[in-house]
């Protein structure tokens, strides 16, 4: 028993202990290709952050493993990625004061918060606000993070020593200053785009990023580039401090969390969306499902793992996903290869990595995220969906012009409000039947037609205190606005009503006695059994004359035909009797006139 909830805990694990033999040579070689890929990004994200380069590697060994076992996702692997970096450094940098030690430390703590967050919201199951941010304003999202990561690194590509700090003025300086550049290094910055444009035009399957990055730190170390002014990792490559460096956090002031909450709140929101969509769409290419509560307990507990190595936070890596899929991986055994393999780098040569570019870097990192870039995908919502494209390009420019972090949360209160808008006037639909009888929603041309009598409602949205005034205002407008006002009413229950709020049923007893008034009887269709025990609860008396419950719309179609037939055959009941008195009466007349 004991098992099985260690199992149920952490699915990755029951996977291991039951895998299969035959896996283990694509498990192999899609690990090697993954930490192939990862090495060079990983360094890369650090100087974003703008400390030691080898914390990039801190947050890839620990948080792989941990997902491994916890993470439900059999391809998805897990690291530094550009938009929870460019949301971290937005954050710490100012903070910072530019001290590099601080900067360190608060990316730990706020990483380790961003992991608290995850893992309590997976234990309330928030796992369905997975689309809390909707498709398109996370694509709006993702290309200001990718144009803001690439203008942040025009300094470093073209040798700038100093640049300004908004993205716009960092954009408008560049053809101004060209004539300040720094040759040796934007020599090497193109040397390095060649290179890695030439691989990944013949040779794709190639590792580009790691091939370059190997190519230019060799080059730099051979050559003592240093000397010619082009910046490396450790300006002082030779007095070893870059190997296994290690915070202090004695001197941390507690007074800075307050400056952390709401950021660390924007990134768990940002890093879980994202995450998701990735988890999502590999599982279900690769036919099996993903546990949404499971996978942000598991992003949690990664990002906890990497702060407690001393990394920064992290969340699905698309790229390093996609190369393990394309690879053959089969299970999370590719990204406990994969962190094995980063870990011997972090042992043994971290010495070579002291003398990599920064220049190299920075085009690695603009190469990166433009594959982030897709102002196309954004364009193509302006035919498709106008109100997308209005989202999209709204959190878009919101990220340019207010800043990433202003950015995030002017994302997240739109999704929010676009949420809420959707539920406090949700759209609804008169329903009627086709010539079989079937019910579908009434428009225009389509050939659905209402039952005489009968109308049918649907309120695309579960009622609560906030709504359920427009839902009796749009009721009675209907009633009212009808060329022939209907006997009955009946409203599809089973999307409408879904708990007890004592305001809905305070509201429906209000609509009951106004109909009543019209002439016209309310009947709720679908969940029979739960509106008895609501009404009940609630108190509201009611008869037959006034409510009718009942299972279904075709129920309610046929209960309502066969009153009408009643009705009909009643009617023609009376109208018999009155016939024939009317025809004893002119035969007595015509005799008395005889």
């Amino acid at each position: 028993m004991n098992g099985k909830r260690i199992i149920k805990w952490m699915p990755g694990l029951g996977l291991l202990f039951n895998y299969q033999r035959e896996y283990l040579g694509y498990d192999i070689k899609a690990g090697l290709s993954v930490a192939a890929v990862a090495l060079p990004v990983a360094i890369a994200y650090t100087e974003l952050l703008g400390i030691n380069a080898i914390v990039g590697l801190y947050a890839c060994i620990l948080p792989m493993i941990m997902y491994a076992l916890f993470g439900t996702s059999r391809q998805l692997i897990t690291g530094p990625d550009a938009a929870t970096c460019a949301v971290i450094a937005a954050v710490v940098i100012p903070l910072s004061a530019g001290d590099e030690n601080t900067r360190w430390q608060l990316a730990i703590i706020m990483t380790a918060m961003t992991g608290f967050w995850c893992i309590l919201a997976s234990h309330f199951r928030f796992g369905a606000f997975t689309d809390f941010l909707s498709r398109p304003i996370l694509q709006g999202l993702l290309n200001g993070v990718a144009i803001t990561i690439m203008v942040g690194q025009l300094s470093k590509v073209f040798g700038f020593t100093t640049s300004p700090e908004y993205l716009i003025e960092k954009l408008l300086e560049v053809p101004f200053r060209l004539k300040e550049a720094h040759w040796p290094t934007l020599l090497m910055s193109a040397l390095t785009l060649a290179l890695l444009l030439c691989i990944r035009h013949f040779r794709q399957r190639w590792p580009a990023p790691l091939i370059a990055m190997v190519v230019m730190t060799y080059l730099s170390w051979q050559f003592d580039l240093v000397n010619y002014g082009i910046a490396i990792v450790d300006k002082e490559a030779d007095n070893g401090d870059l190997f296994l460096p290690i915070v202090s956090m004695s001197g941390f002031h507690l007074g800075s969390l307050r400056e952390l909450i709401v950021p660390s709140i924007n990134l768990a929101v940002i890093s879980f969306v994202s995450f998701m969509m990735t988890a999502r769409s590999f599982a279900s290419k690769n036919g099996y499902d993903v546990d949404a509560d499971q996978e942000l307990k598991a992003l949690g507990i990664a990002n906890i793992a990497s702060a407690l190595s001393q990394g920064f936070a992290v969340s699905a890596a698309s790229s390093r996903t996609a190369v393990n899929d394309s690879v053959g991986g089969k299970t999370q055994l590719v990204s406990i290869v994969a962190a094995l393999v980063i870990l011997v780098v972090l042992l043994f040569m971290t010495d070579f990595i002291a003398y990599i570019p920064l220049s190299s870097l920075g085009v690695v990192l603009i190469v990166s995220s433009w594959s982030l870039l897709s102002i196309r995908h954004i364009w193509s919502y302006r035919k498709r969906n106008r109100q997308a494209f209005t989202l999209a390009t709204f959190t878009l420019l919101a990220v340019l012009l207010a800043g990433l972090i202003n950015g995030i949360g002017f994302a997240v209160l739109l999704g929010l409000l676009q949420f809420l808008r959707i539920v406090f006037r949700p759209s609804d639909q008169l329903l009627g039947v086709d010539e079989q009888g079937m019910i579908h929603s009434i428009n225009q041309g389509n050939g659905i037609e209402s039952i005489s009598g009968l109308m049918m409602y649907r309120f695309n949205s579960p009622l609560t205190y906030f709504n359920v005034g427009y839902f009796k205002k749009r009721v009675l407008q209907l009633v009212d606005s009808a060329p022939q006002r209907p006997a009955w009413l009946a409203v599809d229950a089973t999307v409408s009503f879904t708990y007890d709020d004592v305001s809905v049923f305070a509201v429906i007893d209000e609509l009951i006695r106004e109909l009543r008034i019209k002439g016209v009887k309310l009947v709720l269709a679908g969940r029979r059994t739960e509106l008895n025990r609501w009404i009940a609860r609630n108190k509201i008396t009611i008869n037959d004359d006034d409510l009718i419950i009942a299972p279904d719309l075709y129920f309610v179609i046929r209960l309502y035909q066969s009153r009408q037939q009643i009705k009909e055959k009643h009617k023609q009941q009376q109208q018999v009797p009155f016939a024939e008195d009317n025809q004893a009466t002119f035969i007595r007349d015509t005799e008395t006139r005889g």
